[in-house]
């Protein structure tokens, strides 16, 4: 008999307190790998989401919610969990280009996302 192979267990600590978590699905546009907590904005044209960049020019330039669960759209557009309320770790997130995590707090406040 061999012996048992021990593994230990790290949860994800994206969240952060106890605010309600409210949990939706979006369609994560084509060509991004995306990890859990990713920062998200929202294409005006497509409703389509995809990392927040301060220098996009299409909508997605505002903060609108946090990937819930790791994404990979290589192969095409995805639906994927998205919340839209609750605490959640800065330390957890992932920003996009020229997006500071002190603007990403104030724009998400408003949404009711709490970055702490």
């Amino acid at each position: 008999m061999s012996n048992p192979e021990r593994q230990t267990y790290v949860p994800d600590q994206l969240s952060a307190g106890s605010f309600p978590v409210m949990i939706d699905t979006a369609v994560i546009a084509a060509g991004q790998s995306l990890k859990r907590g990713a920062v998200l904005g929202q294409v005006k044209t497509s409703g389509e989401y995809v990392l927040c960049a301060s220098a996009a020019t299409d909508g997605s330039e505002a903060p609108r919610a946090i990937l819930d669960q790791t994404t990979d759209t290589s192969q095409g557009a995805q639906v994927a969990p998205i919340r839209l309320t609750g605490e959640v770790l800065g330390s957890q997130l992932t920003l996009g280009v020229g997006l500071s995590l002190a603007q990403a707090k104030a724009a998400l406040r408003d949404l009711c996302l709490f970055i702490r």
